[in-house]
């Protein structure tokens, strides 16, 4: 693992060499291994280095790809220690330790939200006027779990009877498509989502806010919640929270922030005002697996009030739901999932590594990287930027009068089957657009003039393909 760190940082090393199933099956000597086991320790390395080599190597600076967390290179301990004990965190009893540290990192997440009232993060004890939350593999199971407790709140027999007919659910546009995958799953459908206009660059107008709700209402329809970007995954653009939240508190309705990726402004000060608002909403989402350098998954789903968790889900099992459970702690009564890995270890150790400061520093200076190449770009006449960015991601176009859409994404997978970048792609507003995601501390100015440079190489490629 150290040599393989070593060579993904190195200059001149591929981001990624991609190669089919049928070659990479061949050089893991899949059959045979799965067959007879392997037979020394020889195999046992062969088989890793050959692993290895067939990854992404996201440590490589020239990895600005999805966002996926480049974590600290001892960031993989705890998912050693956790797979050779195997304790699920979500009963106290099967894993305390674990448990207490989901426990701990979930009172710091709430006290950055203002809703903790605890003496210290230690105090584990159900507060008056506290909020409560878990740890989940994810933001698609936290974004569902938040909206059943938004239907639990307005509809508390739903659990028993079914989600009523006339339920839906506000949101810009650019929600991510785990909100509406929620809604199906609840038995809403997709048609339950009502989207709110957005401007040019995909954020919430809120002067529509009031229009949009008269028109649910006239349909007879109620709402079931109001969610806001923070930020947009396209484009890295944080939605009016403020604006929202005040929204939501004359009309009485439930506020979700789908915070995954950019809740983390909440540790800066420099960026804090970006979610001013954010402390209004009644559930909060946040990805550690994203600006948190975790390795996936870790996701906390998050409440403003702590009995907003104890309606989302109502399943007994004498076996191991109990009387008496002890909030934040036996997590299981609170999740989908029954079975859980420590993630709250996995989440304490990224800070515990360095300490509070350097995750603190590490997402501000990705917030600069972004805004360093942004300058880069915006001052080279080849290329377009549609926005100032807010937080570490980036999109741009190359040459938007010569290249259209369809070429922008070939452009794309030029440049990644090359191996020597790995970057990303997605629409605004119909009109295609390659992405980056400042991800990796190690990347630089002059990794922002070799991706330049190679655009514009393989730029002619696509050009010679299509001719």
């Amino acid at each position: 693992m150290e040599s393989y760190i070593k060579k993904s940082t190195s200059e001149g090393e591929l981001v990624l060499k991609q190669k089919s199933p049928e070659e990479i099956s061949k050089v893991l000597q899949v059959e045979s291994l799965f067959e007879d086991g392997f037979q020394s320790a020889q195999q046992i390395n062969n088989f890793i280095s050959n692993y290895l080599e067939n990854t992404n190597h996201l440590k490589n600076p020239r990895y600005m790809g999805h966002q996926v967390a480049v974590p600290h290179d001892l960031s993989g301990i705890p998912d050693w220690i956790n797979g050779t004990i195997n304790n699920p965190s979500s009963l106290y009893e099967m894993g305390p330790a674990g448990a207490t540290l989901e426990g701990f990192m979930i009172n710091f997440m709430l006290k950055k939200l203002g809703w903790f009232k605890g003496k210290n993060l230690c105090d584990f004890s159900r507060l008056n006027q506290n909020g409560s939350g878990i740890l989940t593999h994810g933001g698609s199971i936290a974004n569902l779990t938040a909206l059943s407790s938004a239907r639990a709140t307005i509809a508390p027999n739903a659990w028993e009877d079914g989600t009523p007919e006339d339920l839906v659910v506000m949101g810009p546009s650019t929600a991510h498509y785990s909100i509406l995958r929620a809604l199906s799953i609840m038995g809403m459908g997709k048609k339950a989502f009502v989207p709110i206009p957005v401007d040019e660059n995909e954020v919430v107008i809120t002067s529509t806010l009031e229009e949009v709700y008269t028109q649910i209402k006239k349909k007879g329809k109620r709402v079931m919640a109001l969610v806001a970007n923070a930020c947009a995954t396209s484009t890295g653009l944080f939605d009016p929270l403020e604006e929202m939240a005040a929204f939501c508190k004359k009309h009485r309705l439930w506020f979700h922030v789908d915070g995954a990726h950019g809740a983390v402004a909440l540790l800066s000060k420099e960026h804090r005002k970006k979610v001013k608002g954010i402390e209004e909403a009644d559930s909060v989402i946040w990805d550690a697996h994203k600006m948190l350098r975790v390795p996936a998954l870790c996701t906390a789903v998050l409440f403003k009030r702590q009995e907003q968790m104890w309606n989302s889900f109502h399943q007994k099992g004498s076996y191991v739901f109990h009387e008496n459970e002890a909030i934040g702690i036996d997590s299981m009564p609170f999740t989908i999932e029954c079975t859980k890995s420590a993630l709250g270890t996995k989440l304490f150790w990224s800070f515990a590594i360095e300490g509070q400061q350097a995750l603190v520093e590490f997402i501000e200076n990705s917030f600069l990287q972004t805004q360093n190449l942004y300058n880069y770009l915006n001052n080279h006449e080849d290329f377009y930027c549609p926005y100032p960015p807010e937080s570490n991601i980036l999109c741009f176009q190359y040459m938007p009068e010569i290249y259209e859409d369809q070429q922008q994404l070939a452009l794309r997978y030029e440049l990644i089957n090359s191996g020597e970048f790995y970057i990303t792609s997605c629409l605004i507003n119909k009109k295609r657009y390659l992405r980056t995601v400042m991800m990796n501390p190690l990347t630089n100015i002059d990794d922002y003039k070799a991706l330049t440079i190679a655009i514009a190489k393989y730029a002619l490629t696509v050009k010679t393909i299509e001719n």
